[in-house]
């Protein structure tokens, strides 16, 4: 070989190699200004201080400012496809919720971007049990008399929840499914709202969020019957599984980190390991169980299994349902 066929080879792999440089130089160098990570629903709830918790730690990790911008409405969806829109370069992420795997089948066709190509997934966070409540009024104190009652009794519970499409909904819609029992759906603009006429005895049943809601427990206001979880909750470890008597019941409130498809994988990878450092430290982990959850780490693959699972599970459940969008 000649040397200056040597030379022009040389130089021909050099530039071959220059993006792969260059996209390693990216990921070093990240972020070099503030990121958004954007919030589907109002300040204030789990999902907000999650996010807040994540963007304090990546902050100071990485030198840069993560700012948590809340953009409701929707039913998440706006916020969403806000991030869809956004470019792929690492400065605009979106805080996932269980409601982004709902969406998928209860805006069927409706939808104009689509979920599982158009964001690519990041790190899981945390998860959250719902708990399955009734008001002191209705005469049950167990998963299995709550089943009875409401055979007995078809129609007559009204089944309270934050809204079409949100964890305390399809968490409810699913035990309907596999117990076979007749409960009225009412659904409310938030949380708070239904509590309030849990509360008021105007619903009797409501499968909540943890946040928020546990202290009733305490002074009679609201008895607990189980937690959604496959297995019990750290925060409220009397109580047991609607699983223990619901075999393969498993319902619950998770959050995790996403970005633009298209996003380098190696951008994604560095967030990946700072998220999944703050979830290994213990301050972060206990902050996390303060909200009655536990962490769920892993890799950008493990969470968009986490995903896709989920998507097809409440697919299932809101065609049963027959929910419609707001």
């Amino acid at each position: 070989m000649t040397l200056s066929r040597r030379r022009c080879l040389d130089l021909v792999a050099g530039v071959a190699a220059l993006p792969a440089l260059s996209r390693m130089a990216r990921a070093q160098s990240y972020p070099v200004r503030p990121v958004r990570i954007i919030v589907t629903v109002a300040a204030g709830g789990g999902a907000d201080i999650t996010a807040r918790l994540i963007a304090q730690w990546l902050s100071e990790r990485l030198g840069q400012q993560f700012i948590v911008e809340n953009r409701s409405g929707g039913s998440g969806n706006i916020g969403t496809e806000a991030v869809v829109r956004a470019p792929a370069d690492g400065y605009t992420l979106l805080l996932i919720a269980v409601a982004n795997a709902v969406n998928v089948t209860l805006f069927e066709n409706k939808l104009s971007y689509n979920f599982i190509s158009d964001i690519a997934p990041v790190s899981g966070t945390i998860r959250v049990a719902n708990v399955a409540y009734v008001h002191p009024s209705v005469p049950v104190k167990t998963i299995p008399e709550l089943i009875a009652y409401a055979k007995a009794n078809p129609g007559k519970l009204n089944m309270g929840s934050a809204g079409n499409g949100t964890s305390s909904h399809v968490a409810g819609e699913l035990f309907k499914m596999m117990t076979g029992v007749d409960m009225v759906h009412v659904p409310y603009r938030g949380q708070g709202l239904a509590l309030t006429d849990l509360l008021g005895g105007q619903v009797q049943v409501m499968f909540a969020t943890t946040p928020g809601t546990t202290e009733h427990i305490a002074t009679g206001k609201l008895r607990a019957l189980a937690v959604t979880t496959a297995t019990r909750a750290e925060a409220l470890p009397d109580l047991p599984t609607v699983g223990d008597f619901v075999p393969g019941y498993e319902a619950s409130q998770w959050y995790g980190i996403g970005a633009p498809r298209n996003t380098p994988a190696e951008i994604v990878d560095k967030l990946n390991k700072e998220i999944n450092a703050g979830l290994a430290d213990p301050k972060i982990k206990a902050r996390l169980a303060d909200l009655g959850g536990t962490v769920i780490p892993g890799s950008p693959a493990d969470f968009g299994k986490l995903v896709a699972d989920e998507i097809e599970k409440w697919g299932k459940v809101v065609k049963f349902s027959g929910a419609k969008p707001e």
